[in-house]
Order: structure tokens, then sequence, then C-alpha cells
């Protein structure tokens, strides 16, 4: 064959084996799906967890406790969610009586696919990690209040917005930081918690709010507002569900959050989602501060420094926008 006409089919064929190739999707391309996610607002956050501190330390069995469980209940049901008050009572380590409640918020109830976000509303009734007054009230704002700031603004985008395509729960756990006061020892014997913190979520766990409830998994904040805030990825969190660590984690890296979400592992607490995690069987996990240097909860924990001055706008909306990205890219 003339070697010009050889030439002029080899290029023919691959002509015809670029346009192929540039004729099919790009199989990437297929698999990437595009949700309209709600913006979370950061500034209404901030406003929820200053009118937390306003109510004063929101300690169990105490006026500002009684006042921030109406406004919490309140404000889910104007935001059109589904309320349960879940009422009991329980003994702490120093043989205190008190009377707590869970407040679960649910939206799209008939979804048989359920979210849980989580995280606890009650103040720690002394600031033992102070240098100074150890037995002192603090305001909480970052122990207690930043998640629950977070959660009641996931509540009014839900409300206020198309729903995603499955079921949310918020849950409020009570009773979570009434533990044993550092270098002291339990005054009684434990009774059948397993432990005197996370007295909420221990009940919640034994005693659901819905006969036979159950989530596809779950998300628990805790001390989530400070400035500068990291997010390491927890012990347990990774034992009990590392699928879905790596869900939250690569979102926020997606989302341009990886100064907050740090994908370095560390070790196990006992918070709130050990209990979901062994008792209700529901995968979740927890995101939680963590300072280098200092280890978890970081400086401003149990102490008066826990104050409105520490909350940041810009860490409330990497927590905020993370959670809503999960949970509305769920199918």
């Amino acid at each position: 064959m003339n070697k010009k006409i050889i030439l002029f089919s080899v290029l023919a064929l691959l002509l015809v084996q670029s346009c192929d190739r540039k004729s099919k999707p790009d199989e990437a391309a297929k698999t990437v799906r595009t949700v309209n996610v709600p913006a979370f607002n950061a500034d209404s956050a901030y406003a929820f967890v200053a009118r937390q501190v306003a109510f004063g330390p929101r300690v169990p069995n105490s006026p500002a406790h009684r006042q921030a469980s109406h406004y919490f209940i309140n404000r889910f049901k104007k935001f059109g969610a589904t309320v349960t008050e879940q009422d009991f009572e329980a003994t702490t380590w120093d043989n205190q009586q008190l009377k707590l409640k869970n407040i679960i918020a649910s939206y799209n109830p008939s979804a048989p696919k359920r979210i849980l976000l989580a995280a606890h509303w009650d103040t720690r009734p002394y600031a033992d990690k102070d240098e100074e007054k150890k037995d002192a009230p603090f305001d909480g704002a970052n122990d207690g209040a930043s998640g629950v700031g977070i959660l009641l603004e996931v509540a009014r985008v839900l409300g206020q917005n198309k729903p995603p395509e499955v079921g949310v729960d918020l849950i409020l756990f009570d009773g979570e930081d009434w533990g044993e006061k550092e270098n002291e020892r339990s005054r009684v014997n434990l009774p059948d918690d397993q432990s005197w913190w996370c007295l909420g979520s221990q009940y919640w766990a034994k005693h659901k709010h819905q006969k036979n409830y159950s989530a596809y998994f779950g998300i628990l904040l805790d001390m989530v507002g400070s400035k500068h805030a990291q997010f390491f990825r927890e012990g347990s969190s990774l034992e009990y569900a590392p699928a879905i660590v790596e869900k939250v984690w690569n979102t926020a890296a997606r989302l341009g959050y990886t100064d907050y979400f740090v994908k370095t592992n560390v070790g196990a607490i006992t918070d709130d989602h050990v209990f979901v995690n062994q008792l209700a069987r529901i995968p979740m996990i927890d995101i939680v501060h963590y300072q280098a240097g200092v280890g978890f909860f970081g400086e401003y924990h149990h102490n008066r420094k826990d104050n409105l001055s520490i909350i940041s706008k810009e860490t409330l909306a990497a927590v905020g926008n993370t959670l809503l990205n999960v949970v509305y890219y769920e199918e």
C-alpha cells in the first residue's frame, strides 16, 4: 500500500477515535449531584447563642433552665417542627435530684430514613477548671449554647425552605454536664446509668421518644462556636461510625472549611454520642472542639472564660453550613 494512503488511514482512525472519546459524557460528571442547599445564617445562630447566655447559666432546677426550655420549645414550634418533650428525673454524683427535659424537634416526620442532629443544652453548675473560683457559675456560651444555637438556626432553615429528602430530628439533651468535679469522687453509688455524665442521652437511648425509633446516622455538636476552633476526628466516632466521619469531614473540605475540620485522628472521649451508639444502636459521631497542646474542649472548658466573647460567627458558619450540606445531600 502507498505510504501516503497508510498515513492518511492512520490519521483518519485517530480522528475518529478522538471524536468518539469526545462524544462520550464525562463519567465523573455523571456522578456529581447538584443540590440546592439553603444558606446558614451565622448572625442568626449567634443571636440564638446570645439569647441563651442572657438567661444565665442553664443549670438544671434553676429558673434559667426552665426559661430556656420554654424558649427552645416555642422556637421549634414557630419553625414548624413536631416537638416532643421528654421529662425525667435523675440523681447526680453528689446526690442532687434533678428535673430534666430532653427536647426533640422533628421535620418530615413521615420519612422512613432519618438523620439525627444533637447537642446538650444544660450548663455545668460550677467552673471547677477555673484558676480562681472553682465553684462559680459560668455562662456556657460555647459549652452547650453554641451547639444549640446552630441547631436552632438549622431548625429555622428547615422550616422556611424546601425540606431535604430525608427526615431530620434535632435533639437537645439535658443533664450532660453534671458529672464529678475535678479530683472528686462520687458520693453515692452509680445507679443503672453507665456514667454520671450524659444523663439525658442515656435516658433517651433507653426510652426513645418514639417506639422503635431509629436513624440512619447521627451527628453530635459539643463546644462548636469558639474563635479559631478546630475539630479533629474523635476516637469513638471513628470506632462506631467511620463512614459518617468521612462524609462530614469531606463535606467540610468541599466547602472550604479545612482550617476547622482537621483530618487528624485523636483519642476517644465520653460524650452523648457514646450512649447513642452503645445503647440506642445508632451510629453517631461527635464534632467536638480539640485544641492542640491542650486536648479536647480546650482552654475555655468548665471555667469563667466560657462566655460570649469567645464565640465566633465564622466558626458557627463552618459547622452550620457543613451540617446543612450533609443533610440536604443525603438521599
